[in-house]
């Protein structure tokens, strides 16, 4: 520039859209999934520490309920006049899912300035997408007033991003079954201990019903940290009698109404709930809460119900359609335990669409359903990498005796069924992979969360 002369100052550059700035977020470090906390523990020091200015966390981890779990325990809160951050994973439809800012889910502009933020100061350090992700999560909350957070691991536990909160009001676990071999162990007590990774010094434990080996980890870790543990069927207990849930510990009965939530697994879950509220001192949730929560609890892609949209209008005229995430051999269990629930009240022919992820135990997860079916299509896993394929899949159908058939869609697997003539119409049920299911939530019109 000539002397004295001001260089006219430089445009600001635009602020990129959530996508692209996800996606650039991505390129950071290659692989999707690398347990350690060191690149975690590295941004948040220079943050400040967001994660030490939290309101009370309670933690969740475990292989399946988690985000039921977590739906319960946010509509008792709630319930109970209590203002609650929440961070989940994975999301369905849209990212806003996995993060919800006293009640309400965070806003493209707020996740933005967030990971923004979280970027520049990370300087293009190795992290993973979840990584920063749960950062930021974690600045936001401190951010925004609350009375408490429910933070869900995303994978493990141990080495898992979340695991940095020094003293949570409680740590719980969920059934703990096989699944993520490949990060975890091959064995229900590797599998374990990586989960019971979220056991602090001091801090009460509270566990669902686990099997026999599962439980044993979780003792001796309980014990080694000098925490109180709270084991179902041990310390509290939880059932169905009459049609209603009921629960009881050592402070007495309690008498509620049967979950909103379908499927007899959510009994445990809201059972597991209440025991994690009951265990907190900090938090006095009454009866009238804890009847509200129940039924007021929703979690998508959980044994839920689709009856409009996009997807439902290409189904078999009246017929039943089912979606779930469930991708594992104890998810398979409680599905189709679910699925058997709904026969006994009204018989219909069932026909599964299948799309699973190519890291799963695709045989393990479909033996459940040899009873209840033998009809499965099997169909690929919109732009997904790692997805298995629909011939592998229908391979693993064949070999457990059932029927198996390919389609190259959801959409198209349900016009196929239209076209058959059905004396009952049919109860479809979606399911394989929560994947799968955020692509059906998407596809059918139906908001994720």
């Amino acid at each position: 520039c000539a002397a004295g002369v001001s260089a006219p100052a430089a445009a600001p550059l635009p602020s990129p859209s959530l996508d692209d700035l996800l996606a650039r977020l991505s390129r950071l470090h290659p692989h999707r999934i690398d347990l350690t906390l060191e690149r975690v523990e590295r941004l948040l020091a220079a943050l400040d520490h967001p994660e030490r200015k939290l309101p009370p966390v309670i933690h969740i981890a475990g292989t399946n309920g988690k985000g039921s779990t977590l739906a319960f325990l946010r509509a008792m809160l709630e319930a109970a006049g209590l203002c609650v951050h929440v961070y989940t994973s994975p999301w369905l439809v849209r990212i806003n899912e996995s993060i919800r800012l006293a009640g309400a889910l965070v806003s493209d502009d707020e996740l933005r300035e967030a990971l923004l933020e979280c970027e520049r100061v990370n300087a293009g350090s190795p992290i993973t997408r979840f990584e920063i992700e749960t950062v930021a999560a974690f600045l936001l909350f401190a951010r925004h007033p609350a009375d408490v957070v429910l933070l869900e691991t995303g994978l493990g536990g141990r080495l898992d991003a979340t695991n940095v909160i020094e003293r949570p009001a409680a740590c719980v676990l969920t059934p703990i079954g096989m699944d993520h071999t490949e990060f975890l162990g091959t064995t229900i007590e590797a599998i374990a201990a990586e989960k019971a990774g979220i056991v602090k010094r001091g801090v009460p434990v509270i566990s669902a019903a686990q099997s026999p080996e599962a439980l044993a980890v979780i003792e001796a870790q309980a014990k080694r940290m000098r925490a109180p543990l709270h084991a179902a069927e041990e310390t509290w207990h939880v059932g169905v009698e009459h049609g209603r849930l009921v629960y009881q510990d050592e402070r007495g009965l309690l008498d509620l109404a049967a979950p909103r939530l379908f499927g007899r697994h959510q009994i445990d879950n809201a059972g597991l709930a209440i025991a994690t509220l009951r265990a907190i001192d900090a938090f006095r949730v009454g009866h009238a809460a804890f009847e509200a929560g129940i039924a007021a609890a929703q979690w998508p892609a959980r044994m839920q119900r689709l009856t409009a949209g996009a997807l439902v209008a290409r189904a078999p005229r009246d017929a039943e359609i089912w979606l779930d995430g469930g991708h594992n051999a104890d998810g398979g269990r409680v599905v189709s335990a679910a699925i058997g629930d709904l026969e006994e009240r009204v018989s219909r022919p069932l026909v599964l669409i299948v799309g699973m992820m190519g890291n799963k135990d695709a045989d393990a997860f479909l033996g459940n359903f040899a009873g209840l079916t033998r009809h499965i299509i099997a169909v690929p896993i919109p732009d997904r990498d790692g997805a298995m394929p629909v011939a592998q899949l229908a391979e693993a159908i064949r070999r457990l005796g059932m029927r198996a058939e390919t389609a190259v869609s959801v959409d198209a697997a349900l016009q196929f069924l239209a076209q058959l003539a059905y004396e009952i119409p049919p109860r479809i049920l979606v399911t394989g992979s929560l994947y799968l299911a955020g692509h059906v939530l998407a596809a059918n019109g139906t908001a994720g969360n």
